[in-house]
């Protein structure tokens, strides 16, 4: 780059944050260990008259046992002997379940995942991410090349833009593609819930995307191929696509995703690195245990970001 291209080159806008106590008091919550327990918490299930033997515990202790285990990245055995200490520690007297309970319990494991809502209209963000389940790390792979045996499951995540919690989350294998899982997120979303627009990368670009989109009444922010040619009138979503198309070709792409907000996106990807801090790979080996701890990190992060997050602001508005 010449010192001519140098010169007119624009500075990079920097951010102050503005809340730093607050933000560190989050910081030091997170590591407090007893802010995973909750004291009122229904430990113990009620009978429910059924035929067979009743469940002793219910799905919260369940949850709480596996949130221990996902938090900490420990065998189960070795988690329920933390779950113990923390009972413990709080002073209840509640018992441990025994690990193979925990284990056939977390296959058909309901995971509650618990969000704020916006104050005003929201504004969703969707992605997908992979976590390895099967096959060697990534050492190796580079060291002696790759396996046919290493697969992945696909974690499709929905996103807040405001609380930049986890809202929708769908777990499948690594050949299922991001635009049919759509429609699945979205039905996770409450009805009465006023969502303004949902901003996707191009995989998102189908004609069963726009339309799942606008039945819930939502706008989409998703950028054309650059191969993309307009659709028919009588197709849904083709209005919102062709004025996409020709604004990215008269304008610049990168125009449109700086008018259309695209770039807020980054918001997911960021959150999805956050959900690889958790582990890069998943512990269980069966599917549906697989989708109950991927659950379990989902409500981790939720909480993470429920005591608090940075607030910032350009520096040039501080003034």
């Amino acid at each position: 780059m010449n010192t001519a291209a140098l010169q007119n080159k624009k500075p990079k806008q920097r951010y102050a944050t503005t809340n730093w106590h607050e933000y560190e008091a989050a910081l030091t919550a997170r590591g407090s260990l007893l802010v995973w327990l909750d004291k009122d918490m229904k430990w113990l299930a009620e009978p429910t008259g059924n035929n067979g033997r009743p469940a002793k515990y219910t799905d919260a202790a369940i949850q709480f046992c596996l949130s221990i285990k996902c938090l900490f990245n420990l065998p189960l055995r070795q988690s329920l002997g933390m779950v113990q200490s923390l009972l413990q520690f709080a002073g209840l007297d509640w018992p441990t379940p025994d690990h193979s309970i925990v284990c056939r319990r977390q296959r058909t494991l309901q995971v509650k995942i618990g969000y704020r809502r916006s104050l005003g209209s929201q504004h969703l963000l969707v992605d997908s991410t992979g976590i390895l389940f099967l096959g060697e790390g990534e050492w190796k792979r580079k060291k002696h090349g790759a396996e046919y045996r290493r697969q992945w499951r696909k974690v499709h995540l929905g996103i807040d833009a405001e609380t930049l919690e986890i809202q929708a989350i769908a777990v499948t294998g690594n050949g299922v593609g991001d635009a049919p899982m759509l429609p699945e997120l979205l039905m996770q979303l409450p009805a009465d819930e006023s969502i303004a627009t949902a901003t996707l990368d191009g995989a998102y670009d189908t004609q069963g995307c726009y339309a799942a989109l606008l039945e819930r009444g939502i706008m989409p922010v998703i950028p054309p191929r650059k191969n993309a040619k307009p659709w028919k009138s009588k197709i849904a979503g083709s209005e919102v696509r062709n004025a996409a198309i020709a604004a990215c070709k008269r304008l610049g792409r990168r125009i449109w995703k700086r008018w259309s907000c695209y770039h807020r996106r980054s918001l997911v990807e960021t959150k999805m690195q956050c959900f690889k801090r958790l582990g890069s790979r998943v512990m269980a080996r069966t599917f549906d245990r697989q989708v109950a701890e991927l659950q379990v990190r989902a409500v981790l992060l939720n909480r993470f970001t429920a005591l608090g997050c940075t607030k910032t602001v350009p520096v040039a508005e501080m003034g």
